[in-house]
């Protein structure tokens, strides 16, 4: 299995109780084509969007629906069972699903389908590229009480993830998953490097020292490296490891638009010191790519991984004593970066209230029926899922669930989220805070680069 390139998802906004329920308010006039080029982003527009000429229902008592997604493998493969349960369940619908690829080409077509008219029923959004498509326009919200006749409401997920689905007080996405980062360990290796509690689990790391400790100590038995993660040839991973971190000190970070941004510089510091204490090259080697570090933990070379949930599947038959658990609290709040796929529905020029109420119902399908995106490793965001036997079952998906409860994820801002070119920016700051000029260095690197996205002008802004 290739690496998966996604993830991920975060301080949650407050908004009134009312907005998860009730009827409709505060939706957004249609996009305008300007207004779209914003609504996609950072992203380079240009390419041609791919899409089906809207029409209406079949008139043969089924209703139409196109989902859009970028699952591909592994997950392509769990989503296809997925729908085969949804078709068998609700034989009314004729569910036509497009797999489309990952990244900016993905958020570009979907972009451009709103403002052209081609957009399908549905489709998967990471959680954290909302902000650049709900307030430009390109989404339509949920019905919630349509929604609830379906079996899903508001209460069924986890209060910070739900709540990042919504924009003015009206949801605009319903999440499937949370696929934060977790630490996988071989427990063989643990066990022999003291690193296990009673019950076989792998004991809390709970400051900089234990978790230092615990890296060299499992270094000793790898007879390689202790605590491995690679971050070197990835656009994300840089700002992955360093945002989680970062929030776990309790400091926070404000981007507001035309700058500067407002960064705890000496949190930021503590955050790259710890890095580059980390990964000096003794215990824990600095500069490797992704594809090295799964290697060197999947070949025994490394006795701890830090890495996605995504490549749970690659890892199973890789490693024969796996373990995982949450991303430990190295500092004092607990919390892993994590994102969110979600399910929105983008933006119809006429919609067809058949389709639409189609579209409700496949939605709340796919995430009941979504213990099996939690066989992949994913953890199902809803609640009556992730609390089943069923999932309770699963090895080790039950042992780093509640990863799902404190999720971080991206700023909310129009600039950031999966495949974004800020990711790539601001991961920067990481090589040189253990591989160039230390961590001083980096702290000033990345100010530098938030106060060039926080000036940066929204191009939906004032766009009518």
């Amino acid at each position: 299995m290739s690496p998966h390139p996604s993830p991920s998802h975060h301080p949650s906004p407050s908004n009134p109780s009312s907005a998860r329920s009730g009827p409709l308010t505060g939706t957004v006039p249609p996009p305008t084509r300007r207004r779209m080029l914003l609504g996609a982003g950072a992203l380079a527009l240009g390419a041609s969007a791919l899409g089906c000429a809207p029409g209406s229902g079949t008139g043969s008592g089924t209703a139409e629906v196109r989902f859009w997604s970028l699952f591909q493998g592994g997950d392509g493969a769990r989503l296809e069972t997925m729908l085969d349960a949804v078709r068998e369940q609700a034989p009314h619908l004729r569910v036509t699903p497009s797999t489309l690829a990952w990244g900016p080409p993905y958020y570009t077509k979907l972009a451009m389908a709103s403002v052209g008219g081609r957009a399908p029923e549905t489709a998967v959004m990471h959680m954290s590229r909302l902000p650049g498509y709900a307030p430009g326009g390109l989404l339509d919200p949920f019905d919630l009480d349509l929604l609830a006749e379906f079996g899903v409401t508001a209460a069924d997920f986890v209060p910070d993830l739900w709540e990042r689905g919504i924009h003015d007080g009206v949801t605009y996405a319903i999440p499937l998953d949370t696929h934060p980062v977790v630490l996988f360990h071989d427990t063989a290796m643990a066990d022999r490097a003291g690193l296990l509690d009673t019950d076989g689990k792998l004991r809390p790391l709970d400051s900089p020292e234990a978790f230092l400790e615990a890296s060299r100590a499992i270094a000793e038995v790898s007879g390689g490296s202790g605590i491995t993660y690679g971050h070197v040839n990835d656009d994300s991973q840089g700002w992955r490891i360093f945002w989680k971190l970062y929030n776990q000190t309790g400091a926070r970070l404000s981007l507001p638009q035309g700058g500067p941004a407002v960064v705890d510089e000496d949190e930021a510091l503590r955050v790259f010191s710890f890095l580059a204490e980390l990964m000096d090259g003794h215990t824990s080697e600095p500069n490797l790519t992704y594809q090295s570090a799964l290697a060197g933990f999947s070949s025994g070379r490394a006795g701890m991984l830090i890495c996605g949930e995504w490549e749970l599947p690659y890892l199973l038959d890789s490693v024969e004593n796996l373990g995982a658990a949450p991303f430990p609290t190295v500092f004092e709040q607990p919390g892993s970066y994590a994102d969110s796929h979600a399910f929105v529905l983008p933006r119809q020029s006429d919609p067809d209230p058949e389709r639409v109420r189609a579209a409700h119902e496949f939605v709340a399908l796919m995430v009941r029926n979504s213990l099996t995106w939690g066989e992949a490793g994913h953890i199902p965001a809803y609640s009556p899922v992730t609390e089943s036997a069923e999932y309770l079952a699963l090895t080790p998906q039950s042992d780093y669930a509640p990863a799902g409860e404190t999720p971080v994820l991206d700023p909310e801002v129009w600039f950031a989220g999966a495949g974004s070119q800020f990711h790539s920016d601001v991961s920067e700051a990481l090589r040189t805070a253990v591989t160039g000029q230390g961590p001083e260095a980096a702290v000033e690197q990345l100010t530098r680069s938030l106060d060039s996205w926080a000036a940066r002008t929204n191009p939906s802004e004032g766009v009518s």
